[in-house]
């Protein structure tokens, strides 16, 4: 019987490549081939810089973007942490940003501190503008050059990211006759919880105190930035 049978006219049932790997494993003269040795798992990869040492051990083989999961189906895997955002450079404590976006978009708040998160923790003053504490990203804010010296305000360590998260409480699926409001009773709605309250009044008492020290700020915070006709943002100096 032929090695390789041709199955109909000139095709034949072995390519090429399956030939030629029968062939390496034929023993010849009865010596069997060696084995091929396996390849380095490490290699040395010479760098560039003067503190870079020169050279650098490295895989031979790059690690797969994806792997093969018990599913069988596949996987992104992560290679980067998540690592807290950079503040910008014209953000410090005490700035006064405008908010871009939200419920309080168009007002003044006091920037305090930034959190593990990477969101800003800001304040009003609650009793100056009604901005109570909050998170903000800083991709929607506007840094102004107004300071506020909050030296002497201390923003205790529970108001963490912890702090602002929500109770999830499901819905009910309500019956028919509430969807269509024929019995639709009202829900009372949830009073606000006393020791953030007293949180707010710490926090904001000790800021009213220095923003007292300079004329017109506490005016400046109460005011809504808006831009009128023939105002443009990026000729603007904040």
């Amino acid at each position: 019987m032929a090695s390789n049978p041709k199955l109909a006219g000139s095709i034949e049932r072995l390519s090429k490549s399956q030939m030629r790997a029968r062939r390496s494993k034929v023993a010849k003269n009865g010596v069997k081939p060696e084995a091929a040795a396996e390849p380095a798992a490490t290699k040395t990869k010479q760098v560039g810089g003067k503190n870079n040492g020169g050279s650098r051990v490295v895989a031979a083989v790059k690690a797969p973007k994806y792997y093969e999961n018990t599913a069988e189906t596949k996987r992104k895997v992560a290679r980067k942490t998540a690592t807290t955002a950079k503040l910008r450079s014209s953000i410090t404590p005490g700035s006064v940003l405008i908010l871009l976006a939200g419920r309080f978009r168009g007002k003044r708040v006091v920037f305090l501190k930034q959190l593990p998160s990477g969101l800003l923790l800001v304040t009003g003053p609650y009793k100056v503008n009604g901005v109570p504490l909050r998170r903000v990203n800083q991709a929607y804010v506007i840094a102004t050059s107004t300071k506020v010296d909050i030296s002497s305000v201390t923003v205790d360590e529970k108001i963490n990211d912890a702090y602002f998260s929500k109770d999830s409480k499901r819905r009910s699926q309500g019956s028919e006759k509430e969807f269509f409001g024929d019995d639709k009773k009202e829900e009372k709605k949830a009073a606000f919880p006393a020791d953030k309250a007293a949180d707010q009044k710490s926090v904001d008492k000790a800021l009213l105190a220095e923003i007292a020290k300079t004329e017109h700020l506490q005016k400046y915070l109460s005011s809504t930035f808006a831009l009128s006709k023939g105002q443009f943002p990026h000729l603007m100096k904040f």
